[in-house]
């Protein structure tokens, strides 16, 4: 989950002794598969302050990070949350979902700003730390099955290597988030490889050059769970082939 600061008051010169700030606010996703047919999908958000109420604000936008009022809303917009206690939250379905891609998932943001309370001390820094997690719609004909750890197409994604590096193809129709690349299925995640999501049907450069990765990288990637899993490839020539997908020991 990607948390941000998005609000600050007070003395600047007292940042550096608040930093780094813990979010009060937690949902119980990292993601929400929402399938076509889904009236309402709900999440538990819990207020981990034990003295202090929070208020929620949540929206969501669209894969441009635009505020929407559809095709999908979240409710309700604002709510307190008391000490230590949870609440819901639902990703409710409205007109307008039929216009979305039949072959593909769209892909949204599901927002919560967590508001502190005001403080009655002068000279305190307030912050209000933002959440942000993907939701993303999956039509009735790609669906898959609750039971199933991966996404089908997983085997036809390429790896192709070029003067600058790879650049990676994926021909699926799902969204597919890799957060690290290894330079084998045993070796540890290389450093300065920034997370990327691909879009289903499309294709994205890699941070990683040509020279670190070899002849047998391995990417890990994000499931429906928000668990990671590997993925192998074995390289011919200018072309790397992804092999059967590895759970991380």
């Amino acid at each position: 989950m990607k948390k941000m600061i998005v609000y600050a008051m007070a003395s600047a010169l007292l940042l550096s002794c608040l930093l780094p700030a813990q979010a009060a606010l937690t949902v119980n996703r990292s993601r929400v598969i929402m399938n076509e047919g889904d009236k309402t999908v709900s999440m538990t958000v819990t207020n981990r302050n034990n003295k202090e109420p929070y208020l929620a604000q949540v929206w969501i936008e669209d894969a441009a990070e635009n505020k929407l009022s559809g095709p999908l809303m979240v409710l309700p917009p604002v709510q307190r949350i008391e000490a230590g206690a949870k609440s819901a939250v639902r990703i409710q379905a409205l007109a307008g979902l039929d216009k979305l891609p039949k072959d593909r998932e769209s892909v949204f943001w599901f927002n919560l700003r967590e508001i502190p309370p005001r403080s009655e001390k002068s000279n305190v820094l307030t912050l209000a730390l933002q959440t942000r997690l993907k939701i993303f719609w999956r039509p009735a004909s790609i669906k898959i099955d609750a039971k199933t750890d991966t996404v089908p197409g997983l085997a036809n994604i390429t790896l192709e290597k070029g003067n600058d590096g790879y650049s990676l193809k994926n021909p699926t129709p799902y969204h597919l988030t890799f957060v690290e690349v290894r330079s084998s299925l045993k070796g540890k995640g290389k450093e300065g490889f920034e997370p990327v999501m691909i879009a289903p049907k499309s294709q994205s450069a890699l941070t990683q050059g040509r020279e670190t990765l070899g002849d047998s990288p391995t990417l890990v990637f994000v499931n429906d769970y928000g668990s990671l899993r590997l993925l192998p490839f074995k390289c011919a020539g200018a072309v790397c082939k992804a092999q059967p997908v590895v759970t991380p020991e």
